[in-house]
């Protein structure tokens, strides 16, 4: 099961991992109201849907100045006409399919200084029965392409199970990401608190695309990913709570009312 990005930020919040301040919107005028409640002075519009590559996708309906999914704003009034162009409308991302997905809700949030961009995930690794995190230095970028053309940059990092997290696993990618002093023990305590929100909610895949640096020295989670094992849900109705019907194939909605596995060939 997936879940949004605004969704996946509060479940990391709840753990004590550093997010940039925002909100999730479904008009232009929460869009207005949740641009007040933020410090600014640049913002962030980002179109919620279950498709990566959101940046880079295009809109189907284009208005002034497109730039697809994802969004810089200077003022409020940046923000609404940027809202205003993107909901409702179509955004075709890579991973989307031609038809791309209709964009319902938008999550506006402060922008950040960023000094570095890095790329962080934790997934359960089915070739060694173990929770492995991957890190790379090249942040902001398709790990796929990263993995294609600069393999030595991507660096992975296992879980002993029998153990659990150590603080040595979070200097290893701390050392591995170009981290030293401060910014090394923030990695340490975002690798221990990611290790937790994985193991307490059942998480398949929890992919942090950029992690960022900013230009203060903070270590903040600019994009959050989050798929959860459908196994475990049973045990977990808050997050069967956060389920948006409208972002899955309508077959597979009808085969998980009767508990089935669907398979499109």
């Amino acid at each position: 099961m997936n879940i949004h990005e605004y969704q996946a930020k509060a479940i990391l919040e709840a753990f004590g991992i550093a997010i940039s301040p925002g909100a999730a919107v479904g008009s232009l005028a929460e869009a207005q109201a949740a641009v007040a409640a933020l410090e600014g002075p640049i913002y962030v519009v980002k179109s919620q849907i279950h498709a990566g590559g959101r940046g880079k996708g295009r809109l189907k309906k284009k208005g002034p100045g497109d730039k697809g999914g994802l969004r810089l704003a200077l003022s409020v009034a940046e923000v609404v006409e940027h809202a205003r162009q993107m909901r409702g409308n179509t955004l075709v991302p890579k991973q989307s399919g031609p038809d791309g997905r209709v964009v319902h809700r938008l999550y506006i949030e402060d922008g950040s200084a960023i000094d570095r961009e890095l790329y962080l995930s934790a997934l359960v690794d089915r070739a060694t029965s173990r929770i492995s995190f991957i890190a790379s230095t090249e942040g902001g970028m398709d790990i796929e392409e990263v993995a294609a053309k600069t393999p030595e940059k991507i660096h992975t990092f296992q879980i002993e199970p029998a153990v659990g997290y150590s603080a040595y696993v979070g200097r290893n990618i701390a050392s591995a990401l170009s981290l030293a002093g401060d910014q090394a023990k923030q990695c340490g305590h975002l690798i221990e608190s990611l290790y937790a929100a994985f193991m307490a909610k059942d998480m398949s895949l929890l992919e942090i695309n950029p992690l960022v640096v900013t230009k203060d020295g903070a270590i903040v989670c600019l994009d959050a990913k989050v798929n959860f094992d459908d196994n475990a849900l049973f045990r977990h109705k808050e997050v069967v709570n956060l389920r948006d019907l409208a972002e899955e194939d309508p077959m597979e909605v009808e085969a998980s009312k009767y508990d089935l596995s669907y398979i499109k060939i």
